[in-house]
């Protein structure tokens, strides 16, 4: 009995995207806001980019990060939780798998980074999900609600622009209008953006979802300013020769969750991460020698992640 909406403590966790804007049509004008900024495409520098199954918590004066972001979102669901006090702020990417876990961490981190900074609220934000036809991302809002309203922390949603509201229909396909936000870091603006740029090692971070990795990698150190990925293990990809030898269809058809809608570059990305799975079936063993993670830095000079060396 922890979820705020519009002002009101709740019981009951809307069972759906479709019961919210009923109950609390103040929703919709938030996302109608968020839905009329320009979409901005955001270069790598400054900016901490959140893969799917991944989440990155900061704070406002944070000299390595601007940008926390992520895209690519089609039936997944990009979450921001946020201290209004101290304005330390967490993003994730979602798809259903480790949500509990990731809410719990997320919440931490923010309250962590939040100490000793003025009282404050903290407030959630989902973008992204659409009308799908499986209704998947019904299934995933329903899904991320239920863990924040089990949380045992008071949270204030005060964004949500998913489902019905972030639907168009194009060519008689339901598409996604929003598939990818940004959040400055400094002010705790969020506004729709693309990524071409994801970072570091990401074939290597594709992969754990890929083979079914499911917990959800808190990927970066704030105290620190390190990018770090992993360590962890995926089991071997059965058949990964025969994937990389079909079609690029067959591939989107049965790799995505929305084959209809994904972005040019999917299934290029997804053959890249196959590749990355076939030379590397062990990770444990040839990509994280001795358990170390990947730290990587920020270059002062080019602005962009470089890797620690040790």
């Amino acid at each position: 009995m922890v979820l705020v909406l519009n002002g009101v403590l709740q019981e009951d966790c809307p069972p759906d995207t479709r019961s919210l804007y009923h109950a609390h049509p103040v929703y919709r004008d938030t996302a109608a806001q968020l839905l009329a900024i320009p979409n901005k495409v955001i270069g790598p520098v400054g900016l901490l980019y959140v893969q799917q199954r991944e989440l990155a918590a900061t704070v406002p004066h944070d000299k390595n990060v601007n940008i926390l972001g992520s895209d690519d979102a089609t039936t997944c669901i990009i979450v921001v939780v946020r201290h209004s006090g101290s304005g330390a702020v967490a993003l994730a990417h979602l798809d259903g798998s480790g949500t509990d876990e990731a809410v719990c961490t997320m919440v931490q981190r923010v309250q962590e980074l939040a100490l000793g900074y003025p009282e404050g609220r903290i407030e959630l934000q989902l973008v992204g999900g659409f009308s799908d036809a499986h209704h998947y991302s019904e299934e995933l809002f329903y899904n991320i609600m239920n863990s924040f309203h089990k949380h045992p922390v008071e949270i204030d949603l005060t964004l949500a622009c998913v489902g019905e509201l972030n639907t168009t229909i194009r060519g008689g396909i339901h598409w996604p209008m929003i598939c990818g936000v940004g959040v400055n870091v400094k002010t705790g603006e969020i506004f729709p953006a693309t990524f071409p740029d994801k970072g570091p090692d990401q074939a290597l971070r594709c992969a754990k979802y890929l083979t079914g990795v499911a917990q959800v990698l808190d990927i970066y150190d704030s105290n620190l300013g390190f990018l770090r990925i992993g360590p962890f293990n995926y089991e071997p990809l059965r058949g990964v020769d025969l994937w990389l030898e079909q079609s690029d269809d067959f591939i989107l058809q049965h790799l995505s969750t929305s084959p209809e809608v994904e972005p040019p570059h999917f299934v290029m990305q997804i053959r890249a991460t196959l590749k990355y799975i076939q030379d590397n079936q062990f990770p444990a063993v040839t990509v994280f020698r001795d358990n170390r993670p990947h730290y990587f830095r920020r270059d002062e000079h080019s602005g962009t992640w470089q890797p620690v060396r040790y």
